[in-house]
């Protein structure tokens, strides 16, 4: 499977896997049917409320071509103002990326959607979709000039969900008082780096994060401690510490 390295807020790599032809296409149709729904809608409310019979030629056309803009720069300004994502790429968890892993910038959204007139003409219609099946980071056209390309996004990780609860509060014994100094977001980063570890096996990214808590926290690991049962650790105390807290 593809993946891209994207940088956390703690400067630390995690895999992503690269979004195949599949989603790329429901996405697709998922905007599409959006704008087919407002279509038949308003054509509805106009016939309810009467108006179409009062609409002269010149305003129809008025209002098919503000209606063609807005489908034309939908993808463009959904991306833009929310950072890689339409309506479809949001359901379907894929967003537009840079290559480097970072936030794709205005250019290169514009890039690739100039570009849609290359991937998805009716005389070219299946370049883009070659392109995705074969390039190596599942790129059409445009995510090729532009840099870019999808990758898939998880939900953001609930502190319900991490998996290292400490067991029982009476009996629990913290190891690190001041783990209480983490924030919700650096405990939900721990998990995720675990978790992409468990996956990858890729032990270097454990390394990193145990080196940059300790550093945030002041402390070393303690001797037989190994990474990863540190950053377990501080976990645990964390949910300990702030759940008798509350």
């Amino acid at each position: 499977m593809e993946t891209i390295k994207i940088n956390t807020s703690q400067h630390i790599e995690i895999d992503y896997p690269v979004a195949g032809l599949g989603e790329r296409v429901a996405a697709y149709l998922i905007d599409f049917g959006m704008f087919l729904i407002i279509y038949f809608f308003a054509l509805i409310a106009l016939a309810i409320t009467g108006l179409e019979d009062s609409l002269n030629n010149s305003t129809t056309v008025v209002l098919i071509i503000i209606f063609g803009i807005c489908y034309v720069f939908y993808d463009l300004l959904c991306e833009v103002a929310f950072n890689g994502q339409s309506l479809g790429k949001k359901l379907l968890k894929i967003k537009v990326v840079s290559l480097d892993g970072g936030q794709a910038s205005i250019g290169q959204y514009f890039i690739r959607w100039v570009f849609r007139i290359v991937d998805f003409s009716l005389t070219a219609n299946l370049l883009g979709f070659i392109s995705v099946a074969v390039s190596d980071k599942k790129q059409r056209v445009g995510d090729i000039v532009a840099g870019t390309t999808l990758i898939k996004t998880t939900p953001a990780t609930k502190m319900q969900h991490i998996a290292f609860h400490p067991v029982g509060n009476e009996e629990y014994a913290v190891t690190f008082e001041n783990a209480a100094i983490l924030s919700d977001r650096d405990i939900e980063l721990i998990h995720e780096v675990v978790q992409t570890y468990y996956t990858t096996r890729n032990t270097q990214l454990i390394y990193q994060m145990a080196a940059k808590a300790s550093g945030h926290l002041g402390v070393n690991i303690p001797e037989g401690m190994n990474e990863l049962q540190f950053l377990k650790t501080i976990s645990a105390d964390y949910i300990y510490l702030t759940s008798r807290a509350v």
